[in-house]
């Protein structure tokens, strides 16, 4: 995996961190670039700024609700955000990460990544419809990244939402668009916070969400 040489500095001026969160990250983007040829886990497109587009981006999630102890991370892929929020827990010192992903070979890879970067992460290998309820009333924070439509993503996490989590959901340039098809069926309270890695991109903050009653 050829990585840009400037990205790991670029990326940790945008989102800062400690020596060993540093160390915990750089281990996970190496055993990425390992594990990477056989199943594809990020986009190869994205592997050359892989500290830019996925770690950075990563945190500045975890940013947004330093403190929270519970986190849900829903269809983790290669481990983003996931696996990043893990790290930063483990130097927090309390709190833990539920991973959510039904394909079996990166749910090989989360699991060996959080294991060597001591992680605090538990992987479920299910579909997200299959587990979602288990959570309600039991975690913080619950975070998809280029996983759903707004639409979807208020479906999943429904109980959640009315039961106080807060969703963290990274968006691009069509959050708008989804925005105004979800108002039609949803009541939500949100605000949005600019990505630090991508001007076009934004970082929805929902504290609440309810059907509207005529739907």
């Amino acid at each position: 995996m050829t990585v840009d040489k400037n990205d790991r500095q670029r990326a940790l001026r945008l989102t800062p961190v400690s020596r060993e969160t540093e160390e915990r990250l750089a281990l996970l983007v190496a055993e990425l670039g390992r594990w990477q040829a056989a199943k594809n886990l990020v986009s190869s497109a994205t592997l050359a700024e892989v500290w830019t587009r996925h770690i950075a981006d990563s945190l500045q999630i975890f940013g947004l609700a330093e403190g929270r102890e519970r986190w849900l991370d829903l269809g983790s892929g290669g481990g983003f955000p996931g696996l990043v929020i893990g790290i930063c827990l483990a130097e927090q010192g309390k709190g833990r990460i539920d991973l959510v992903e039904s394909n079996a070979r990166k749910c090989a890879f989360l699991r060996h990544a959080a294991r060597i970067t001591g992680a605090p992460v538990t992987v479920h290998a299910a579909r997200i419809e299959d587990v979602i309820g288990d959570f309600t009333g039991k975690v913080d924070v619950v975070t998809a990244r280029a996983l759903a439509s707004l639409p979807q993503l208020l479906l999943w996490c429904e109980e959640l939402l009315r039961t106080g989590t807060l969703g963290l959901f990274p968006k691009g340039q069509h959050l708008d668009a989804e925005l105004t098809d979800s108002a039609r069926y949803w009541k939500i309270q949100a605000t949005t916070v600019s990505s630090v890695t991508d001007d076009a991109a934004r970082i929805l903050m929902v504290r609440s969400a309810e059907r509207r009653a005529d739907q």
